[in-house]
C-alpha cells in the first residue's frame, strides 16, 4: 500500500482539537495526488475544474478542490485500486438510496483513531468502569455493513461491557423496535449500579420516554457517569423531530442523566470524521478536517454566519476519493471563540436536508466527468 506520511501524521495526532494547518495542507495535497494516481478518472475531475496535479502542492485554499456530492455515492461505487477488496460500509437510506463506502484499512483505522481521540479528550475512555449498554440500533445478524451499526459496535470499546440491549431487535425477518424491551432495560439498569452508555439514534429513545410518560412509568435515576450520545439523526422519524433542548431535558428528568452528558455526534458512511458536541452542545470541527459552506446556488463559498450547503475536506480516505464531499446537509460555520466551551476550532450548527434537486443536479455533473471511468 503506497505510504502517505503526512496524512499519517495528521490522523496520528492526539490533541483532536489543536491546530496543525500547515500539516494539513501537506496531507491533502499528498492525498489528492495519490487519487490522481489510484483513482480512474479523478485526475480528468480535477483538470475539468482547473486543477492538474501539479498544482496541488501548492494549494492552501482547499475551497478550489472540486467537491463530489454525497449523493453521487448512491449512484456510484467508486473506487481506487486500495478500495477494490476493502469493506463495504452502507448508509440507512431511509430514502430508498443505500449510499455504498468501501474503507480500507488505514482509511477505517484513521477514523477510528479520531473517535478514541475525541472520547479520551472528553473523558468517556473509562477502561477500569464497566458499563451497560442501550444501543439504539440494529440488532446485529450476521457481518455489519451498515454505517450505524458499526459504529455503535465500535463505541462498546471504550469502557468494558457489562451487558447489551438492541433497541431494533432481529426478528428473523427484520427488526422491530421493542419498546418495552429498551423500558425494562433501563429500569434493570438502574437497580444494577453500573453507568449506562445510551448510543444511536435519538427518535426511539424519544419514542421510548414519551411511552414511559404515556404509561406512568416513573422517572428512573441512571448511575453517576451515565452517557447518552447519538448519531445518525431521526431517519424517517424527521417529521416528528423535536429540538436537542427538549430532548436532552426530558432524558435529565426522566432518566438522571445530566444535559452536558448528553451529546450528539455528526458523521456519514460518505465522511467518517467524527463531529461530536462539546458540553455546549455545538459541533467543533477537529484538526483533521476543514468545513466549507457553499451556497447551494453556485457552490461559492460563504463566509461565517451564512446558511447554506455543508461541505468537508479531510485526507483521512485512500480508498475512495471521497477527501472532499458537500452533504445534502443545510449549516452555518461560526469562528471558535463564539463558543464558551474553551475550544478554539469552528464549530457548525446544522439546519435539515436541503432539497433534493441540488443532489441531483450535482451528481449528474460528478456522473459526467467519473461515472464513465
Amino acid at each position: 500500500m503506497t505510504h502517505l506520511p503526512f496524512a499519517d501524521a495528521l490522523c496520528a495526532l492526539t490533541q483532536p482539537y489543536c491546530p496543525a494547518a500547515g500539516l494539513f495542507d501537506q496531507a491533502m495535497a499528498e492525498t489528492s495526488r495519490f487519487h490522481c494516481e489510484h483513482t480512474p478518472g479523478y485526475a480528468h475531475w480535477l483538470s475539468a475544474h482547473g486543477l492538474a496535479p501539479q498544482d496541488l502542492d501548492g494549494l492552501d485554499d482547499w475551497s478550489r478542490l472540486p467537491p463530489i456530492f454525497a449523493s453521487f455515492f448512491k449512484q456510484h461505487l467508486l473506487l481506487s485500486s486500495t478500495g477494490t477488496n476493502a469493506l463495504e460500509l452502507t448508509s440507512s437510506g431511509t430514502s430508498g438510496q443505500k449510499s455504498r463506502m468501501r474503507y480500507d484499512g488505514r482509511s477505517l483505522a484513521r477514523a477510528q483513531f479520531m473517535v478514541a481521540q475525541i472520547f479520551r479528550h472528553y473523558g468517556w475512555d473509562t477502561p477500569d468502569t464497566p458499563c451497560n449498554y442501550l444501543l439504539l440500533s440494529y440488532e446485529p445478524e450476521g457481518r455489519i455493513t451498515l454505517g450505524t451499526s458499526f459504529t455503535d459496535q465500535f463505541l462498546c470499546q471504550f469502557a468494558p461491557v457489562n451487558r447489551v440491549v438492541y433497541a431494533l431487535r432481529n426478528t428473523g425477518s427484520g427488526h422491530q423496535f421493542d419498546v418495552f424491551g429498551v423500558i425494562a432495560a433501563l429500569q434493570s439498569f438502574a437497580a444494577e449500579g453500573l453507568p449506562v452508555r445510551i448510543f444511536g439514534f435519538p427518535a426511539f429513545l424519544w419514542q421510548t420516554l414519551q411511552r414511559m410518560q404515556d404509561t406512568g412509568v416513573p422517572d428512573l435515576q441512571l448511575p453517576a457517569g451515565s452517557l447518552a450520545f447519538f448519531g445518525g439523526g431521526w431517519k424517517t422519524r424527521a417529521a416528528h423531530e423535536i429540538p436537542k433542548p427538549q430532548l436532552y431535558a426530558h432524558i435529565h428528568r426522566q432518566l438522571g442523566i445530566e444535559p452536558a452528558r448528553c451529546r450528539d455526534g455528526y458523521g456519514a458512511v460518505e465522511h467518517a470524521v467524527p463531529y461530536i458536541e462539546c458540553a455546549c452542545h455545538r459541533f467543533h470541527v477537529p484538526v483533521y478536517s476543514r468545513v466549507l459552506i457553499r451556497d447551494a446556488a453556485d457552490f461559492s463559498l460563504l463566509p461565517y454566519g451564512r446558511q447554506g450547503l455543508l461541505g468537508f475536506v479531510s485526507p483521512y480516505i485512500s480508498s475512495s476519493p471521497a477527501h472532499a464531499v458537500v452533504m445534502s446537509d443545510l449549516a452555518t460555520l461560526h469562528p471558535g471563540a463564539s463558543c464558551d466551551c474553551g475550544l478554539s476550532s469552528d464549530w457548525f450548527e446544522l439546519h435539515g436536508r436541503a432539497g433534493t434537486t441540488v443532489g441531483r443536479s450535482c451528481a449528474m455533473a460528478a456522473a459526467e466527468l467519473l461515472g464513465s471511468h
